[in-house]
């Protein structure tokens, strides 16, 4: 049962069957050598599944078109295989090449289990060697016992698309294209209804199941229909097992999720002024998404280039500073307010972390009144240039947080600092803005020089464990503990080329390190052309997103957020065993820990 054993105690993990042998052995025993999750018992990883909710959908075959493929099989035996189009179910652990023949078994019964409020992941893989137009498919109504249904709309089939990827390489690295073995590799969930399938290709299909709150447990079938320019060419039976428990809203959820938010990325994709009616209407379906997901963070850039230009869009700053012609400061919160009041509509509403007084530029920007244009001065933490700066702004931004009832939920955000610049930034607050959180994403453990300060702390998976007596003095503060991976991490990661799987074990990973959640900096800070082609200048690609423009999802987002209820389900089920004196129940606690 076990993915892998590691360490003297031979501790490991046990997964169930249908996860057996997803990660390559090079990679399980590579992660293994750097990584031992603490506590000394297996953890039982029970059941998948997520949070019902739809995005935008066409019933239209119009579409875009791929990017040719860099690598195409030479040897798939196409001239062997019969005409008309072919099909089977395939694994949500694959993925499978545009221009080879699948190695799938022929597949025509799925089944699965399901939480009520959840959704669960499939797999269909269609192949031909003729060209075959508008392919589409099509489910039935759910029957169950006792004249129970559920409506055929809660099974959503959306065609895969190929995205050009790269290698991980010397990940966090300036790189070319010409220098990286690059693929196409099937990620992008496309929301039209019909397909036309090129010939010699295959073409996978995600299948998402959202189960009802209010469905009653018991067994129910579906027919799935598969056609071709409304022929009917194939059919797949389902039968979906709802179980006698519900999983709580995302809004709920205990797992901390922090991806964060690139609102300039959005507006520059889609051609719109940023913060525009236009920018707006764009933005929410892409958010729903994330709040779907159970995110709890609000990203707000208070000052222009947080993050320097790493990304394709910088941030730009949702606060304008204005220096007055008399010398003094002025503030305009209205881009601000909007966004967190947007986000807090939808369930985002947790956090409101701010970025940066500790900008990578080294640099704060504003506008001279005097001058009437945007000027920067460069500042240090420490200097009296950084006072002279955040001091006003500091008082002011407090005072503008108090008014509207956010000051409790904001943090002054910092993202990977060295702790001299910490120890001054933290002792300047402390002086001229008492009382404000402060959330850090640490790769140099600064987090143990100021035990009673960061409020919200994100440790590096790359530098290791967090102790666990700090972790446990964190939870009895009441703060927040995630980790996070980025382009220094080959495994586990989200790139466009990583094992769907890996995207799974991030919140396995989670709840079995005792954290309290996951922080990916890259929610959707696209590339230029990120529905063809993922790859960017300085990190491996599928880095800076994952998700899609026109609120697409992607395989990477959905094994992610089967991974986060996972460690949803894991949280329920320990708070339930702890409470019963059940022999049964303190053995599947034991289990469990």
């Amino acid at each position: 049962m076990s993915l892998c054993h590691y360490g003297e105690k031979n501790q490991f993990w046990a997964l169930k069957r249908p996860y057996m042998g997803v990660f390559s052995v090079e990679k399980c025993r590579n992660y293994m050598k750097k990584k031992e999750i603490a506590g000394s018992a297996p953890l039982i990883i029970l059941v998948l599944l997520l949070a019902c909710g739809k995005g935008p959908f066409s019933k239209t075959c119009q579409t875009y078109e791929e990017a040719a493929d860099p690598s195409p099989d030479q040897t798939a035996l196409w001239g062997a295989v019969k005409s008309g189009l072919h099909a089977s179910l395939g694994s949500i652990d694959r993925r499978y090449p545009k221009h080879a023949l699948p190695q799938v078994k022929s597949i025509h019964i799925w089944s699965g289990t399901a939480w009520r409020g959840e959704r669960i992941s499939c797999q269909l893989v269609l192949w031909s060697k003729d060209e075959v137009p508008k392919v589409t498919c099509e489910f039935s109504d759910f029957i169950g016992g006792n004249n129970q249904k559920l409506p055929s709309q809660i099974a959503q089939a959306r065609f895969v698309r190929y995205v050009l990827t790269d290698e991980f390489a010397g990940g966090c690295s300036r790189r070319q294209p010409k220098d990286y073995t690059s693929s196409l590799s099937p990620d992008v969930l496309d929301s039209v209804g019909c397909f036309h399938m090129e010939g010699e290709s295959t073409r996978p299909v995600w299948i998402t199941i959202c189960v009802p709150r209010e469905a009653e447990p018991g067994i129910y079938q579906s027919t799935l229909t598969l056609r071709a320019q409304g022929q009917k060419v194939d059919s797949f039976l389902f039968a979906l097992e709802v179980l006698p428990r519900e999983l709580p809203p995302p809004s709920e959820w205990k797992f901390h999720l922090d991806l964060w938010q690139n609102p300039y990325a959005v507006a520059r994709i889609n051609g719109v002024k940023p913060w525009s009616k236009a920018h707006w209407k764009k933005l929410k379906p892409l958010m729903e998404m994330l709040a779907r997901a159970g995110q709890k963070v609000i990203t707000v850039s208070v000052n222009k280039k947080p993050w320097a230009g790493q990304t394709y869009d910088p941030f730009e700053s949702m606060i304008r500073w204005q220096k007055t012609k008399d010398g003094s400061w002025e503030y305009d919160y209205t881009v601000f307010d909007n966004w967190v009041e947007f986000m807090i509509d939808l369930g985002v509403k947790e956090q409101i972390n701010c970025y940066s007084l500790i900008p990578w530029t080294s640099e704060l920007v504003y506008f001279d009144e005097k001058k009437g244009e945007e000027q920067s001065i460069p500042i240090k933490p420490g200097s009296r240039e950084f006072e002279q700066m955040w001091t006003p702004f500091l008082k002011d931004f407090s005072a503008h947080l108090k008014e509207r009832g956010w000051f409790q939920r904001t943090n002054l955000a910092m993202d990977e600092r060295n702790p001299q610049d910490m120890k001054e930034m933290l002792d300047f607050i402390g002086k001229a803005a008492p009382g404000f959180g402060i959330a850090l994403a640490d790769n140099h453990n600064s987090y143990k020089l100021f035990p009673d300060r960061i409020k919200d702390l994100s440790i590096s998976h790359s530098k290791g464990m967090i102790d666990r007596e700090d972790l446990e003095y964190r939870k009895s503060k009441g703060f927040s503990t995630s980790f996070y991976v980025c382009c220094g991490d080959e495994f586990p990661n989200t790139f466009t080329f990583s094992d769907p799987a890996e995207a799974v074990f991030l919140g396995w990973y989670a709840a079995a390190a005792g954290f309290d959640g996951l922080l990916r900096w890259s929610f959707c800070s696209w590339v230029k052309d990120p529905l063809r082609d993922s790859r960017f200048r300085t990190w491996p690609a599928g880095d800076t997103s994952i998700v899609y423009p026109g609120a697409r999802s992607s395989i990477r987002f959905e094994r992610l957020i089967e991974g986060i209820q996972d460690a949803e389900k894991i949280r329920i089920l320990i708070s339930e065993f702890e409470k019963s004196s059940s022999e049964e129940e303190k053995h599947k606690l034991e289990r469990i820990n």
